[in-house]
């Protein structure tokens, strides 16, 4: 089996394409060793001790190394956990788990009002075909969370989340697509 691997725009975060689908429906990301406590997979990579976040997307995952952490050193170790856990063909879940799909926690999401759904529904439709392929690209995904007042609240995942480019690519890219289709479209923030 081989396992392709590719940088992403986050100098902290790999790619990794493992030739096969990850996730059949939506997306996952860990951010804390505790979350990955539903998944053997991405528990294996944070007890390597030097990962700090596990994406899976439909054909790829996505790890971020700790800060000061050499790649060149990480990498082989990552590689040997992926490659033992697809030739096993173990499961991405643990059993009962109900962690198969990614269910964006309700906290961080903002009520949209009713007398908006039309323009919601443009903005969704966007990021679902626009902007999420591109950020999938990139090894990250990219959450809406809510409309207010002219103002888009996105949550950015995986590789996206702490790269020092996301913020032009939220400026630069994804508002002025909003804006340039969405004339509500005033803002675009990460939460």
């Amino acid at each position: 089996m081989l396992i392709e691997t590719e940088p992403t725009p986050n100098p902290a975060t790999l790619k990794f394409l493992p030739g096969r689908t990850v996730m059949d429906t939506g997306t996952r990301d860990f951010a804390t060793p505790e979350e990955a406590e539903v998944s053997p997979l991405a528990d294996a990579l944070f007890a390597l001790g030097d990962v700090t976040g596990v994406f899976f997307g439909r054909d790829f995952i996505s790890v971020t190394a700790a800060p000061g952490v050499d790649w060149p050193s990480l990498k082989p170790d990552v590689l040997g956990i992926l490659l033992d856990h697809f030739s096993a063909n173990m499961p991405l879940f643990r059993q009962g788990s109900a962690a198969g799909f990614s269910v964006p926690p309700a906290e961080g999401d903002f009520g949209d009002d009713p007398e908006d759904a039309d323009i919601v529904t443009q903005i969704k439709e966007l990021i679902e075909t626009r902007v999420r392929p591109a950020v999938a690209n990139d090894g990250g995904d990219i959450v809406y969370r809510g409309f207010d007042k002219g103002k888009v609240f996105l949550q950015m995942q995986g590789a996206c989340a702490g790269c020092p480019s996301s913020t032009a690519t939220l400026k630069n890219g994804i508002e002025q697509l909003l804006k340039h289709y969405v004339p509500e479209v005033t803002e675009v923030r990460a939460v």
